[in-house]
């Protein structure tokens, strides 16, 4: 028992260090844009959602056309799932009882989620967790930033699969690899003309990272916390269902708000399934802030403010007034690297640059975006961390 503690504390060292360490850490990256190298695999595909069709229908291509991607992740999770529990009991319990939870979830989610098994033959039970799993496993790092003419940019990395299974040969984490190719951007439309824009996973109805162009951007990152959303998941199995599914709410918040102030009041006034930082960045000068949140409400809300010098805010997944944990310092070389950047260079090119630099860029990223409120662009780029790279 000791000499296993004794290890433990031993691989905790390694670690802790290792992510100070070059080539695990390195100098501020810079002309990394636009993207070629090791560290891009690809750009991310565009698909258009109309939502002025049925629920049922409204997926029905994206899903044919990505079914086999989207089996393949599916099974990486019943595989997960199976390493825990071999006689294959957990995947028998989510097949019988979570096709219930589906009928509690708010529309049009539910008939989305219902229509995307019907298309894809996986039982409504996987889809549903598939659904859920981003509630509770989202590792990220966001940015809203202003020039020194008053240009507002949003761009974060999305870093996903954190303890789901680690490829030894690959050193790679499986679900992460797996999600690559199901990254999407989504161009939502109304009456033949563009309401909002999102980046996302096949098969996943919510959104983690959003635009409504001319008006705000949106991205979420976890927030750790004992009263998680594995809580709050519980207490809506048990019929408690007062929260709002987080990527169902920044959905709803960019297909409803009408402008940044309203979507701060939204995001920062929800009751939520799980805590969470939403970053929101609006279109005019000073409008850009990180709200942390409990499941139940707003804790604080750090806002630009030239007067003081702060022209970003940054979130990776820790309170902004807390040291990041030590085994996960991604913060301190991404503020590192916007400082050197300052003001006067801020842009989608340089952003991509401070995201690009390890440990910023991690195992776990799957994609970064890069979004301009004004004209509602977003570029999206599938990534790779070549070795040696940090785990998370």
């Amino acid at each position: 028992m000791a000499l296993c503690a004794l290890v433990v504390v031993a691989a905790l060292f390694s670690v802790t260090w290792t992510q100070f360490i070059p080539p695990y850490t390195e100098e501020c990256r810079t002309e990394m844009y636009p993207p070629a190298g090791p560290t891009f695999r690809g750009a991310v595909s565009w698909y258009t959602v109309d939502l002025d069709s049925p629920p049922s229908e409204r997926w029905t291509a994206l899903i044919t056309d990505k079914k086999n991607e989207l089996l393949a992740v599916i099974q990486a999770i019943r595989d997960f799932a199976n390493a825990f529990v071999p006689s294959g009991g957990l995947v028998e319990l989510v097949d019988i009882s979570l096709p219930l939870m589906v009928e509690t979830l708010p529309n049009p989610f539910k008939e989305e989620i219902k229509a995307i098994a019907a298309v894809s033959g996986i039982p409504l039970g996987e889809v549903v967790l598939y659904n859920i799993f981003y509630e509770v496993f989202t590792v990220c790092t966001s940015i809203v930033a202003e020039d020194n003419e008053g240009n507002l940019f949003h761009a974060r990395n999305l870093d996903f699969g954190l303890f789901m299974g680690w490829d030894v040969k690959n050193k790679s984490w499986i679900i992460t690899e797996k999600l690559k190719p199901l990254a999407i951007n989504l161009d939502f439309k109304r009456n033949n003309q563009t309401l909002f824009k999102g980046v996302n996973f096949v098969g996943y109805v919510g959104l983690l990272t959003g635009i409504k162009p001319n008006l705000f951007s949106v991205t979420m990152n976890e927030r750790f916390s004992l009263d998680g959303g594995y809580i709050g998941i519980l207490e809506w199995i048990l019929g408690k269902r007062d929260g709002m599914w987080m990527g169902f709410l920044i959905r709803s918040v960019l297909e409803n708000a009408n402008g940044y102030k309203e979507a701060r009041a939204l995001l920062a006034q929800t009751r939520l399934l799980a805590p969470a930082y939403f970053i929101l960045g609006g279109n005019q000068t000073g409008q850009g802030c990180v709200i942390t949140r409990s499941r139940l409400l707003s804790i604080d809300v750090l806002e630009l403010d030239l007067k003081l010098g702060r022209w970003y805010v940054l979130e990776t997944n820790y309170d902004h007034w807390n040291e990041p944990l030590f085994l996960d310092d991604r913060r301190t070389t991404a503020m590192k690297c916007m400082n050197q950047t300052t003001p006067k260079n801020i842009s989608p090119k340089s952003l991509y640059a401070v995201l690009s630099t390890k440990p910023v860029l991690n195992k776990l990223t799957v994609y970064t975006s890069l979004m301009q409120v004004s004209g509602g662009k977003v570029e999206s780029f599938i990534r790779d961390c070549p070795n040696p790279c940090m785990p998370w």
